[in-house]
């Protein structure tokens, strides 16, 4: 665990404002901490299973067509050692399952557990991801499922992020298809969409508090950039996911289903129903020894 707090004096005071539905600008102070050095993180990516690391090429497009992204045929080690001139983007995906990021995030998480658990519920799912981004890469429009603070250790970069639940921006269809999986997080991105962001301009110090899957793309600056992301889901996100994946069901059987939020009590059922029939699901697969990890309702 860190010596000192992870997050600057008052460097909540706008999240703790603005959560869980809006984005934030935060202040923190791990930009000088020993586990986000050059030489550890290159010897973290080689540890890690093959599952947690993701690479390509960082000269991508805001609106990049994801079959055409290309990876550099290097060990990830040295990616990390030559971030500065390879090109490339990384990250290392679910570091926590290491004892010594495990105690980081959950010192993060312990730090803003009074904003967060009377606004959204306990903690589900705590990860910790660490990005590395050369000089200018792009990580294109996308969104992402978990509540997620991300805090820029090295290098600057600009973070452009939409608002969360802008039917305008991601259809109903698309909430569907990325809760049903095996849809690539990129989306199609529209430049008239950008009059509803937000720019963060983030430099060693900052971070920014993202919404569960409000949409937004970064841009590098002219040096490496190294970035810890803190996530977590909550009751919240689950109900926000399951009701999606209920929506998604409904329409196969030729209903119109509302759109989320249109009608609160309806929503609220279409929840409760989903954990109990998944709930069942669960207790007859214990009781047979059946194991089957996909998400089919």
């Amino acid at each position: 665990m860190t010596s000192e707090p992870c997050f600057a004096d008052d460097g909540l005071s706008e999240f703790a404002s603005a959560y869980p539905g809006s984005p934030a600008a935060v202040r923190h102070r791990l930009h000088h901490h020993p586990l986000f050095g050059i030489e550890e993180l290159a010897r973290l990516a080689e540890r890690l299973p093959a599952s947690h690391v993701e690479h390509s090429f960082g000269n991508l497009s805001v609106d990049q067509d994801p079959t055409a992204i290309r990876q550099a045929e290097m060990p990830v080690g040295e990616i990390v050692r030559t971030i500065d001139q390879n090109g490339c983007w990384m990250v290392l995906k679910k570091v926590d399952v290491d004892p010594a990021y495990a105690a980081l995030i959950d010192a993060c998480l312990g730090e803003i557990a009074p904003v967060v658990m009377p606004a959204t519920g306990a903690y589900q799912r705590r990860e910790a991801f660490i990005f590395l981004s050369s000089p200018n890469a792009v990580t294109p429009f996308h969104m992402d499922p978990e509540h997620n603070i991300l805090l820029q250790i090295a290098g600057s970069k600009r973070m452009r992020v939409y608002p969360a639940g802008d039917a305008s921006i991601v259809p109903q269809a698309t909430h569907e298809a990325f809760h049903r999986g095996g849809v690539h997080r990129n989306m199609r991105h529209d430049p008239a969409f950008d009059a509803k962001a937000r720019d963060f301009d983030m430099a060693p110090g900052d971070a920014v508090h993202v919404p569960v899957k409000a949409p937004h793309w970064v841009q590098n600056g002219p040096e490496r950039s190294i970035s810890f992301s803190i996530t977590w889901r909550s009751r919240a996100s689950d109900g926000e996911a399951r009701l999606h994946r209920v929506n998604r069901r409904l329409r196969g059987f030729g209903m119109s289903p509302a759109m989320p939020g249109a009608h609160p009590a309806a929503d609220a059922a279409k929840v409760a129903g989903h954990r109990l029939v998944k709930g069942a699901v669960r207790s007859v697969r214990r009781l047979t020894g059946r194991q089957d990890s996909r998400e089919a309702y």
